[in-house]
């Protein structure tokens, strides 16, 4: 079997279990955030927090749980990595320098898991299992709760409650979460990821010097490292290290469980909104950017040219012979299209313009299919943007679910689009502009360049991949790193929840002659080329810079 064939197969494969598993996700997910019944292990958490889960929050107090929340996790991750070096289990590691501590915090909180450390030389057992993995948990939660009172922005009218913040993170992590990572947990380790709490292991000369190995609980945190769409690795190979990702099958395993939620979402909601045809039309916009993104990858690393990439049979370099150049091309796509982050090969080594698609699904947005809650949220922006050009195309006012799109919800919609290009823009514009940033750069010229624009475009989405050429350990980088990631997190969540809020307290809108049918394959080729059109304006000159220059050259 050759090895283009090989990868085609595992796509198949890949869309096949999410098929199967599409539906039933999708249902469960909407009777978990509709039911009105309280788990007694829920009860328990309400109780502990204080907290009122019957309780219905308008917009202003939905964000102020979701912002206290946050706040308070960074602070928590913040100290524990600050105190690391009195803490049992430490294997030995000092405590966390402040700007890495922050950058950290602000990393998992933000489901962003950009890592300028290595982590079996930085963080020991605790700050990975209390810390860390926690943050995975609750930080996807958080994403799945404001998709969801965005959904129930447009589901409900005549009033301006948009659900319980308590209540729906709770949820998440309890019925959602945790049943499947622990499934997924059982069958990584069942392939061979570890899950232990070993110390620190000498196995061995390498190159003149001693090699060490320290263990870890690594399967339970790569399960939900992948589910959330976290993505920061245990190791500092991340999902090439075979501690993390050992075999072929666990590598689209992974994948499978990157995609889960972000897929299925889209039937939860279809559901909720009293329509599962526009869940269908969602997931026909998310589906086909995917698909179309992977084949363009796997193109560009199957036939770029020169004798060495002939004679390998394409571009294999930073890739795990174990995975091969067409699993390394979907988990990529994959990885840049949520906001995951893990990566199974490095980017930094992807051919010129495989490189620039890695880019150029985070600056998408992550929304196809994005990450858990954000992509939906962030596709449904998009939707509201592509109906409002239709209505100008007609001279109508644009109508999205039986809402008026009107000036408020545009103007809202305007911002969150706004909010993370500004941020890439901005930071990378300046990291140049300064000499201590460019000493970073490992490469010169137009790699330089892409490494640079690479960090600032993962921090700011959410993403958490590098292209791995760049010393991202300094002060500079770990500071406005983390204020990128911070920002591109929350702020876009501020206009979310306001534009939910608005949408609420509308009446519906009668369906007449003249209403768009967003639930079409026209509707859908619309917002399709409404998401590339916007993105190629925005950041087609930053991209003529680094990955086109590069690629063509």
């Amino acid at each position: 079997m050759g090895p283009v064939l090989a990868g085609v197969l595992q796509l198949l494969a890949l869309m096949a279990a999410l098929a199967l598993a599409y539906k039933p996700l999708g249902t469960d997910m909407a009777k978990v955030y509709t039911s009105d019944k309280h788990l007694r292990v829920e009860k328990w958490i309400y109780k502990g927090i204080g907290a009122d889960p019957d309780t219905e929050m308008r917009w202003p107090a939905y964000l102020r749980g979701v912002l206290a929340f946050s706040l308070a996790g960074v602070l928590f991750l913040y100290v524990l990595q600050r105190l690391q070096g009195v803490l049992p289990g430490s294997l030995g590691f000092a405590s966390i320098d402040p700007d890495q501590a922050f950058n950290t915090a602000a990393s998992f909180v933000s489901n962003t898991n950009w890592q300028s450390y290595s982590g079996e030389q930085a963080m020991g057992h605790v700050v990975q299992t209390a810390g860390l993995a926690v943050q995975n948990f609750v930080s996807a939660a958080v994403g799945i709760a404001v998709a969801v009172a965005l959904v129930r922005g447009f589901a409900r009218s005549r009033t301006g409650e948009l659900g319980n913040f308590w209540s729906d993170l709770v949820r998440g992590v309890v019925r959602l979460l945790v049943p499947i990572a622990v499934v997924g947990a059982l069958v990584l380790v069942a392939c061979g990821v570890i899950q232990n709490f070993s110390g620190i292991h000498e196995v061995g000369q390498f190159m003149g010097g001693t090699q060490e190995w320290n263990g870890g609980a690594v399967a339970s945190q790569e399960a939900i490292k992948e589910l959330g769409t976290n993505g920061g690795g245990y190791f500092n190979a991340n999902s090439s290290h075979p501690f993390e990702n050992p075999t072929p099958f666990t590598n689209l395993f992974e994948i499978f469980l990157i995609l889960l939620i972000p897929f299925s979402i889209t039937r939860t909601f279809g559901i909720m909104v009293g329509s599962v045809r526009q869940g269908y039309a969602i997931l026909a916009t998310m589906a086909t950017i995917w698909v179309g993104f992977v084949a363009l990858m796997m193109w560009t690393e199957f036939s770029h040219h020169g004798p060495a990439f002939e004679a390998a049979g394409g571009a294999t370099e930073g890739k795990e012979v174990r995975f091969g150049i067409g699993a390394s091309s979907i988990f990529a796509v994959s990885t840049t299209l949520t906001s995951t982050g893990a990566v199974d090969s490095f980017h930094s080594s992807f051919t010129g313009l495989g490189g620039g698609i890695a880019m150029l699904g985070m600056m998408l947005g992550e929304i196809a299919p994005g990450g858990v809650g954000s992509g939906l949220y962030g596709m449904l922006i998009m939707a509201i943007i592509a109906v409002f050009i239709a209505g100008l195309m007609v001279g109508r006012t644009p109508e999205y679910l039986g809402k008026k799109i009107g000036s408020r919800e545009i103007k809202l919609a305007a911002c969150y689009i706004l909010i993370t290009p500004a941020l890439v823009l901005v930071f990378t514009a300046c990291a140049m502009a300064l000499p201590a940033p460019a000493n970073s750069m490992t490469n010169s010229g137009a790699h330089g360049f892409s490494e640079i624009l690479y960090a600032y475009t993962s921090g700011a989405n959410n993403n958490g991949s590098a292209f791995a050429g760049l010393n991202a350990d300094t002060q500079w980088f770990n500071t406005t790193i983390g204020l990128a990631m911070l920002l591109g997190r929350f702020v876009p969540m501020v206009f979310v929840l306001a534009l939910a809020g608005s949408l609420a307290e509308q009446k519906p809108v009668p369906v007449t002659a003249g209403t768009l049918r967003t639930d079409k394959p026209l509707y859908t080729g619309l917002l399709v080329g409404t998401i590339i059109i916007i993105t190629g304006l925005t950041y087609f000159p930053a991209l003529a810079l680094g990955p086109l220059a590069e690629g063509l050259a």
